[in-house]
């Protein structure tokens, strides 16, 4: 029988036969594997002194937790799932309001997707096809257009008598969350973001780039996408959005698979503007075309600076036209060339294309505006800068579904060929030259390196530092069969290595700045030692961080860290989870990485996800109101009396059944 939310935690199958397979998908087992069980705001237990910062305000991590996941021997892929999020408030209590509660909370976040499969009676699989079904390089034509076909008739089908809920976007908005001008956003690049109230997380409704269903008072006209047939395509919305922490302009794009396949958008702040400059007025942007892009890509992530943005048109193709090719829809070609398009913010229709080798950016860090003299002439020229997590190949694209990676048909270029890696890379790209080409194009360190995050306060600036995930074992395109486990956090200075970089420029494009592994690092007795690393403690696992300030601290990295954190002694000799595991929510000193200033225990465990954000009292405070929320449908009650039920009626549900029965 299909699970119901809150019916039970975790999954009660052990081996991999029960599964249906004789190999477990990594990413459907241990702390990988989907929970059911959904929490309000519910007190946790903690040791050590949470830090007076924190009262007020809530750390809420987004990932993919489906809900349909009875058929464990199915294509499944992390990336895969409906959005669940799990969230720490930390509640102030006592007579002044100086005590601090920590609170948990999980929710599913409702939408079209999660709510038509709820009310299905039949369903056991997922109603979108899995990323690993699309990037499959084994899986035939004739496979991958019945999974599309599939889902598009358990569309059609939710607009027809007998279904509760009609699935109008397929977004399962499961990647990321943030805030602007009143508005948590929940993510995912299928669909616009999903309103989600704090700190609850209660799910308001779809945001089109004006005003978020649910909302009693809001910006009328039409948002993102338009009008046109291919207007749904263009409320597609990064999960990356960027927010200006001096205009509270917020910047996105919108991919799509038909041209010019990038759109923009800039959407002013309208509720609460936080500076000076953001007096002046605002600039809105809707679904603006982005010219030069080559083809239909995925493209999770851009850069975004005070004055510029940088589009990434990677060698990832996502796109629906591949099958015509006899490739997958989602295919690396590492014969290609990585190209990157700069222009000034608010002038999407002057790109200036730079090129480099192949190469796959999931997210990027920071990007900032300097100006560099020339060496004749003593002015000043423009430069954009990027940091950026760069892996030397698609293979976590294909191990996150476990599926090995395919091997190129076409021999590589030996100047394109580099081993499997992820590195924080620093890209310069000067806008002053006759040819567009990049200046410097390095790794800053040689430690693996992803989920990167800062101060959001220094984002579009020279942050001076950067933290992110490591893996001290292996790359982030684990092997076959193994999934990607989290065991260090690192913080670089990313100032100093810049620094170094330029002083004494490492080898273009397959250089590296510091060349220590993560054991080295960790045994440095240098004082001002330029890469940090807090590891993890045997067995135990972390997820991706997140900075919270301290109140008048003294320099950038002084505040916390907030990670939640799973010890795998809870799993059993299957590898799967025990009945009542738990995860824990650390605050780590973010100056010294070293010290544990306090562990709060969950009531049950956390996934492995994705993205997250930190949200302010203020922030938490100053929300729009809303009107509405969006509910699970009650369940109908049908009748079979043929005085109240037409024999048409009862002839379509009989038929309506079958067909659930069948596409399940």
């Amino acid at each position: 029988m299909k699970s119901s939310g809150g019916e039970s935690e975790g999954m009660d199958v052990g081996d991999g036969q029960r599964r249906g397979r004789v190999h477990v998908h990594p990413y459907l087992t241990g702390n990988f594997a989907p929970i059911q069980q959904v929490q309000p705001l519910t007190r946790c237990n903690y040791t050590g002194r949470i830090p007076p910062e924190l009262a007020g305000g809530q750390y809420v991590r987004n990932g993919g937790n489906p809900v349909t996941n009875e058929v464990l021997g199915r294509d499944a892929h992390w990336f895969d799932g409906d959005g669940m999020l799990s969230g720490v408030s930390f509640h102030k209590t006592g007579d002044k309001g100086t005590d601090v509660q920590p609170e948990f909370v999980n929710q599913y976040i409702l939408t079209d997707v999660y709510l038509s499969s709820k009310t299905s009676k039949y369903l056991t699989t997922p109603i979108l096809p899995s990323i690993a079904t699309l990037v499959n390089p084994l899986n035939s034509l004739v496979r991958i257009t019945l999974r599309i076909f599939r889902t598009l008739l358990l569309v059609l089908l939710s607009h027809l008598p007998g279904s509760q809920q009609a699935i109008k976007k397929i977004s399962v908005a499961n990647t990321s969350i943030m805030y602007h001008d009143g508005r948590a956003l929940a993510t995912c690049e299928s669909g616009p973001p999903m309103r989600i109230a704090l700190p609850g997380l209660e799910t308001v409704g779809w945001y089109n780039g004006k005003r978020a269903e649910g909302e009693s008072a809001s910006e009328a006209g039409a948002g993102f996408g338009g009008d046109g047939i291919l207007g749904f395509m263009k409320e597609w919305t990064t999960a990356h959005p960027r927010v200006d922490p001096v205009t509270s302009e917020l910047i996105s794009f919108h991919s799509t698979f038909a041209p010019p396949y990038i759109h923009y958008s800039i959407i002013p702040a309208t509720q609460n503007r936080v500076s000076k400059a953001a007096l002046l007025e605002p600039i809105r942007l809707l679904t603006a075309p982005v010219a030069g892009v080559s083809s239909a890509k995925m493209m999770h992530d851009f850069g975004v600076s005070r004055r510029h943005t940088i589009i990434m048109d990677l060698p990832l193709s996502l796109d629906p036209l591949n099958l015509a090719k006899n490739r997958p829809v989602v295919s690396y070609d590492p014969t290609a060339r990585s190209r990157f398009g700069v222009f000034p913010r608010y002038q999407p229709d002057n790109v200036r294309w730079f090129e480099t080798n192949p190469c796959c950016i999931f997210h990027t860090a920071n990007s900032w505006d300097s100006t560099e003299p020339k060496s004749k002439s003593g002015n000043q020229a423009s430069t954009v800068n990027m940091l950026a997590c760069r892996l030397t190949s698609a293979s976590l694209v294909f191990s996150a579904g476990d599926i090995a990676a395919p091997i190129p048909c076409a021999d590589i270029p030996i100047e394109n060929q580099e081993t499997d890696q992820c590195r924080l890379y620093y890209y310069q790209f000067p806008l002053d030259t006759d040819t567009a080409l990049i200046r410097h194009q390095w790794a800053l360190s040689a430690v693996p390196f992803e989920f990167p995050s800062l101060r959001d306060s220094k984002s579009m600036t020279a942050a001076k530092f950067i933290y992110g995930c490591s893996v001290s074992d292996s790359s982030f395109g684990a092997a076959l069969g193994r999934a990607v486990k989290i065991d260090s956090l690192v913080k670089m200075n990313v100032e100093e290595l810049i620094s170094r970089g330029l002083r004494n420029p490492p080898v273009q494009i397959k250089g590296c700045v510091d060349i220590r592994s993560v054991t080295e690092i960790l045994a440095s007795e240098e004082k001002d030692d330029p890469i940090r690393i807090f590891q993890m403690p045997p067995g135990w696992y972390a997820q991706e961080p997140r900075f919270v300030p301290r109140d008048a601290g003294t320099s950038e990295d002084d505040g916390w860290l907030v990670s939640y954190v799973f010890d795998e002694s809870q799993l059993d000799s299957n590898g799967e989870c025990i009945p009542g595991a738990k995860s824990e929510l650390w605050i780590i000193d973010a100056k010294n990485m070293t010290d544990i200033v306090a562990k709060i225990q969950l009531p049950q465990r956390v996934p492995y996800g994705l993205h997250g954000s930190w949200f302010s009292e203020d922030e938490i405070r100053n929300q729009r109101p809303a009107a509405s929320l969006r509910r699970l449908p009650l369940a109908k009650t049908t009748t079979t009396s043929s005085a109240k039920v037409s024999y048409g009626r009862k002839l379509w549900m009989g038929l309506r059944k079958n067909i659930e029965q069948f596409l399940s």
